[in-house]
């Protein structure tokens, strides 16, 4: 590789995650207020750790600021907690009673079930794995060219 060249990933990394938090953002917002599902309480947890990210993200690649890694990360890491719980809720037998939805739509309840597998929550787990291993990426790539830059 050139070493006067950044990476894919210094280059692209931020707007990368950023189309996927606006895809992941758009999605929900279609799920919810076209096709009318109602979010239950985990569904609301995991768009609060996801729309800021849109907004965040987008600055971030707009003006090349990869410090913002560090403030994203989190959000996206909890996010995706929260999913991996949801989707346990949805599929294994007894973790809904750990912490029941007591208001409007059970959190076990299935809107999208495809081949057994696909839920939303999975869905919205692998948007939060794909921005961190975009963000993770775009970290590494610019500590990488910090590092060479150093050494010239």
């Amino acid at each position: 590789m050139d070493n006067n060249q950044p990476s894919f990933f210094y280059t692209y990394g931020l707007y990368m995650a950023w189309i996927v938090a606006v895809v992941a953002t758009a999605s929900s917002l279609y799920l919810s207020d076209v096709l009318n599902y109602t979010p239950c309480k985990l569904c609301w947890f995991q768009r609060i750790f996801m729309y800021p990210q849109v907004i965040l993200l987008g600055i971030a690649a707009y003006r090349g600021d990869r410090r913002i890694t560090g403030y994203v990360l989190p959000l996206s890491i909890i996010g995706g907690l929260i999913s991996i719980y949801h989707y346990l809720e949805q599929k294994v037998p007894g973790m809904a009673d750990i912490m029941p939805c007591t208001d409007g739509v059970p959190c076990s309840e299935d809107y999208l079930d495809y081949f057994g597998v696909i839920t939303i929550p999975l869905m919205a787990l692998v948007a939060f794995i794909l921005i961190t291993g975009c963000l993770w990426l775009t970290r590494r790539a610019a500590r990488h060219e910090h590092i060479e830059a150093d050494a010239e």
